[in-house]
């Protein structure tokens, strides 16, 4: 597999103030619904690590919706990070920042709390949960690039935390859509983001935050799933804002794929799930298939299902990711939207200029042939003058198409309900990176950047790294805090409308400039071709 594609991959009420921690306190203790966690301090900001938000999903639990936790007696200590969920280990890969890999296990549903050290009982600070990416198969909240103490310097309570992956999130079978059939089946990873967020909305004042200020944030899978659970049924009252970072917005990037019922060209779920027990001995499709499938170790139903493998494999991988099921899932993201029917939030949302591409052809023909009877519109778009290299051409079709048009799509939809929506292109690339990613700010890029995190990224910040860092972080922060990111000493971000396309550009120098969509007749061409098809 070609380097590029890899990187692109891997690219209620609360508690009550009373159980806020006295400032200064070098271990923290806030109490929460199912009992006491202990934290710890560093430079200014207070951190709970590994608080678990659901039960353990072993056992019979596996393949269930999360379920509460058992209380404890005593205060549990929280000061170091659980296990992320099972998975695929990722190679290492070439420019990219190695850091040791998390253990790994299928008891994983646990979530981190980071704020300022020093909380009063009558702040309620505002919220930020993130939504890790890795294509519904990788990811976990062990990754430096997204801890939450630079956030919580700004004034936020960060939340981050797991979600079941692979087969062991995402997965059915007959026998499992037979058994408690008052449950919702198959999207399991959806249903634990549910019930953290609900965890959330519950417990978050233990902390300082206000949990009717609660902006949901994802990257990826994560930006996926926040589109996803704007037009859940079971998604109400989860959230009050949404960054959604490079989150796609049409069809799952592919054909929609349902629970039980069998699409031309898209086994259902049901379906792979019967395929991939059988390639495992389990031939029967009852209750005595689910329990032998139980049985097994979490590894075996894992295997080596990473984002690389599911791409290499493609249907032989047998997995289904997330489907639309009717109840977790009711229809595609672009569905929902061109019928209106997602919830109307403030949403700040894009992509990178760089983004997510899945196109290979070796030369540029083959590329442009795809077009059929618009490719002499597409050569003029994206090869004006025949001289961009197939790798370029490839990068910017992939990636408008993917990510890009479809950010433009959803920031369309919600500013026909009036929502405000403020859209962003990022387009900067680390100073030690400019010599590899020549097409521009490849997929996930932006990640550290809002976090304000360079260093779990790059071997060597620059000053100008860091203050593209410091910017983008301040205008989370204030999206999270109010609902616009615009703020004292930065530039003006102006707001989204469909009639002028004016975004926010962070440009390959560092810049943060307004302006209509420099893309905009590409985007144009794109969203004519996927309106057609």
């Amino acid at each position: 597999m070609k380097p590029a594609l890899v990187l692109a991959l891997v690219g209620v009420l609360g508690a009550g103030l009373p159980a806020l921690a006295h400032a200064g306190q070098s271990q923290p203790v806030a109490q929460v619904q199912s009992g006491a966690v202990r934290g710890v301090v560093q430079d200014g900001v207070a951190a709970w690590r590994g608080v678990p938000y659901a039960a353990a999903p072993v056992g019979d639990l596996r393949w269930r919706p999360p379920q509460p936790v058992a209380a404890w007696a005593g205060v549990r200590d929280a000061g170091a990070l659980s296990p992320d969920c099972m998975q695929g280990r990722m190679p290492n890969l070439p420019g990219v920042k190695v850091t040791p890999p998390a253990p790994l296990s299928e008891d994983c549903l646990y979530l981190n709390v980071w704020r300022p050290e020093r909380v009063s009982a009558r702040q309620k600070l505002p919220v930020l949960v993130w939504i890790h990416g890795g294509g519904f198969v990788n990811g976990g909240s062990s990754s430096p690039e997204t801890y939450g103490d630079q956030l919580a310097k700004r004034g936020l309570v960060v939340v981050t935390f797991n979600y079941r992956l692979g087969r062991l999130g995402f997965f059915g079978h007959p026998g499992l859509t037979a058994e408690h059939p008052d449950e919702p089946k198959g999207d399991y990873g959806l249903m634990d983001q549910m019930a953290a967020l609900r965890w959330v909305r519950a417990n978050i004042s233990a902390f300082g935050g206000d949990p009717a200020n609660v902006t949901v944030m994802g990257e990826s899978a994560g930006g996926i799933s926040i589109n996803l659970l704007l037009g859940s049924p079971m998604g109400e009252g989860l959230f009050d804002r949404a960054i959604i970072q490079s989150g796609a917005g049409r069809d799952f990037l592919g054909r929609e794929r349902r629970l039980s019922e069998d699409l031309e060209g898209a086994p259902s779920a049901d379906s792979l799930g019967a395929a991939f027990a059988e390639r495992l001995g389990v031939t029967s499709t009852g209750a005595e298939a689910v329990a032998a499938l139980r049985d097994l170790p979490a590894e075996r139903i894992n295997g080596d299902l990473n984002m690389m493998t599911l791409v290499v494999a493609g249907p032989r991988a047998l997995y289904a990711g997330p489907v639309v099921d009717g109840r977790v899932v009711a229809m595609t993201p672009e569905a929902q939207y061109r019928q209106g029917r997602q919830r109307s939030v403030p949403v700040l949302i894009g992509a990178t200029t760089a983004d997510l591409s899945l196109e290979f052809a070796n030369n540029k023909d083959a590329t442009f042939a795809k077009f059929g009877a618009d490719e002499a519109a597409a050569r003029h778009l994206y090869d004006p003058d025949g001289q961009t290299p197939v790798e370029g051409v490839n990068r910017a079709v992939g990636s408008d198409k993917n990510m890009v048009e479809p950010a433009r799509f959803v920031a369309r939809a919600f500013a026909a309900q009036g929502a405000p929506v403020y859209q962003y292109r990022f387009g900067y690339v680390a100073e030690e990176k400019r010599e590899v990613d020549v097409w521009g700010a490849g997929h996930a890029s932006d990640v550290a950047y809002g976090f304000d995190r360079l260093s779990a990224m790059l071997d060597h910040p620059t000053q100008q790294d860091q203050a593209v860092a410091t910017r983008l972080a301040d205008y989370w922060a204030n999206f999270a805090r109010n609902g616009d990111p615009n703020g004292h000493g930065l530039p003006n971000w102006p707001r989204f409308e469909t009639q002028t396309d004016r975004l926010l550009s962070v440009t390959p120098q560092g810049g943060f400039v307004g302006e209509t969509d420099p893309l905009k007749a590409r985007l144009d061409f794109m969203q004519g071709r996927a309106d057609n098809h």
